[in-house]
């Protein structure tokens, strides 16, 4: 396989999970109670041979930094290898000016003295298992400019609005790239992933750059359709864009079903992430859990279903979570009753006894919070 530089990018301006981001970037998101977001982009470079690897933030690195640490978890190779965190310190979170093209200025030095001749460029915000080593061959191969990954879906009204979508002629090559407006139901979704060779991935950046402060690396993509043989390749299996509170929520309830989950995770192709060694999870007499993923460490007394919840939870006697994703260390109290809830690491549901949202407007309590 021909070398290539794994960048895993952070989202942009137009992506905000409300609540949750205000603590952590996205790819710091707790999922599925055992994994971080950004587990599933580092799996797939470090499992396609890709050990060169640079993850960008641009906010909030602490709780980021600290569960990539080394990346020796991650399986890459810690003599050739390197994950290699970089930050964008141009402005504040929503300035128009700290954008990925802005980040990958700033730390071009880094980017040049990486020896590889490709570079495989994948989202911090979406959840999708990918050989790139596939797809790398496959751009080689077609001996195109640029080769963009997009998932073909049928309820684009509904879903995955703050995407870009892949405008394609009959040959798979892409004519642009535009925003989902959620005015049709069948759209080819970007995913945020490109493959290129550095030298031209270095020119896009110096001319975006050149061209506009504001510009974005999809930008300037979509203007080089027009001059590039730029080339569309099709996705399939499991596909989730986190971009807002609601796609966070229905990603994690999702893939409570087995055999949704079964289209994600495969034996051969695993998806590491940092371990945390503790006790199983006790079940007590009186508890009773349906359709649920629960963590280790957990001290379960009430009624659980079609949940997931995290890491060192405490659900005591009577309390019923239901429809929920509850991160680690939540405490549950006695009879409480949450119903289509998010609730972040630390809180305490004690005095309030119920709390429930609707279906399709899932309620969030904030971290370290007490209600």
């Amino acid at each position: 396989m021909a070398k290539a530089l794994g960048i895993v990018n952070f989202s942009g301006n137009h992506i905000w999970v409300e609540g949750m981001q205000a603590y952590r970037p996205i790819g710091a998101f707790s999922f599925l109670g055992r994994y971080r977001v950004i587990d599933f982009p580092i799996s797939n470079m470090s499992n396609s041979g890709i050990d060169q690897i640079q993850v960008y933030i641009r906010r909030k690195p602490r709780s980021l930094a600290e569960h990539l640490g080394t990346g020796r978890h991650y399986n890459i190779n810690s003599k050739r290898g390197r994950l290699h965190i970089l930050f964008s310190e141009t402005g504040l979170e929503h300035d128009i000016y700290n954008n990925d093209i802005a980040a990958f200025q700033e730390n071009m030095e880094c980017i040049r003295n990486v020896n590889c001749d490709y570079v495989v460029i994948a989202p911090s915000y979406m959840i999708y298992s990918q050989d790139f080593s596939e797809l790398l061959q496959t751009h080689i191969d077609s001996e195109a400019d640029i080769t963009l990954l997009y998932h073909s879906t049928d309820d684009a009204k509904e879903h995955f609005l703050n995407c870009n979508t892949v405008n394609l002629n009959k040959q798979k090559g892409v004519l642009s790239l535009e925003m989902n407006r959620g005015t049709a139901k069948n759209r080819h979704i970007f995913m945020d992933t490109y493959v290129m060779s550095k030298e031209l991935f270095i020119d896009l950046v110096s001319k975006a750059h050149k061209t506009s402060s504001m510009y974005s690396l999809a930008d300037i993509v979509n203007v080089a359709c027009e001059e590039l043989d730029v080339r569309g390749v099709s996705h399939r299996g499991y596909f989730a864009s986190i971009t807002d509170f609601k796609s966070y929520y229905d990603a994690n309830i999702s893939l409570i079903d087995f055999k949704m989950a079964l289209s994600l995770f495969e034996d051969e192709w695993p998806i590491y992430t940092r371990t945390n060694d503790s006790c199983p999870t006790q079940y007590f007499e009186g508890s009773n859990v349906k359709n649920s993923i629960v963590s280790n460490g957990c001290l379960i007394e009430g009624t659980i279903e079609n949940s997931v919840i995290g890491r060192g939870c405490v659900i005591k006697k009577g309390a019923v979570v239901k429809n929920c994703v509850i991160l680690p260390h939540v405490i549950v109290d006695t009879d409480v009753h949450l119903e289509n809830i998010v609730a972040d690491k630390h809180a305490k549901i004690t005095h309030v006894k119920e709390v429930v949202a609707a279906p399709n407007e899932p309620g969030y309590i904030r971290r370290n919070d007490i209600i």
